[in-house]
């Protein structure tokens, strides 16, 4: 069984030369600039760690203008180291500016790093679980408002009974010659004592029934 070779990346080897030459640049644009020591080996690491820094800035998506910058300024360095040492400059005698530079670039490079790793921005707190979430506390319905008690009906006063008229007594039958005698002696009567007759004195005068005397005075 044969054994699987691991795939060469063409990139990542080119990704390894390029950082090797420039780091090779750096140091000895550093050492020419009075950085003797591990010092010249200390600024293409600084230089490099700075440029990371920006670009994984710049892929988190968030606060990009401060990635751009710091970015610019880390990558301004490195390309500056590897142009200075293609022969543009005479690093037997570097000019004043390119020492002040170099020698300033430990405190731009702290600066620069700082801000990068304390600015970045807080991760988002973890999602709250199922279980962390509060469910929602049913409100106790409210109690039914006590029912008023019914008034008990007003008993009206019960109306007196009536008392039931009598029947009335059957008219009795009178005969007219009777009533026009009756008249006469009424007549007779009030001429003398100035009063009317009444049934009584009627009954006596002609003699008849009592209910036949009220029913003539009746007619009178």
């Amino acid at each position: 069984m044969t054994r699987s070779l691991p795939r060469i990346d063409a990139v990542l080897i080119q990704a390894l030369i390029a950082a090797a030459l420039s780091f090779a640049h750096l140091h000895d644009l550093a050492a020419a600039a009075g950085q003797d020591g591990w010092k010249a080996w200390a600024y293409p690491v600084s230089v490099d760690l700075l440029l990371v820094a920006a670009w994984r800035r710049l892929r988190s998506g968030r606060d990009r203008a401060a990635g751009w910058c710091w970015f610019v300024i880390a990558l301004a360095a490195s390309l500056g180291a590897n142009v200075a040492t293609a022969g543009l400059l005479d690093l037997d005698d570097v000019p004043a500016w390119l020492r002040i530079t170099v020698a300033g670039w430990p405190a731009v490079a702290f600066l620069g790093g700082t801000l990068l790793a304390h600015s970045a921005p807080i991760a988002d707190p973890k999602p709250m679980q199922r279980e962390d979430v509060a469910e929602p506390v049913a409100e106790p319905s409210p109690e039914p408002a006590a029912t008023a008690p019914i008034p008990e009906p007003v008993r009206e006063p019960e109306p007196e009974p009536v008392p039931t008229p009598e029947p009335a007594r059957p008219a009795v039958p009178v005969p007219a010659a009777l009533v026009e005698h009756a008249r006469k002696v009424a007549a007779d009567h009030r001429t003398r004592t100035g009063t009317p007759i009444d049934a009584p004195t009627l009954r006596a005068r002609l003699g008849v029934p009592a209910p036949m005397a009220e029913a003539i005075t009746a007619r009178l």
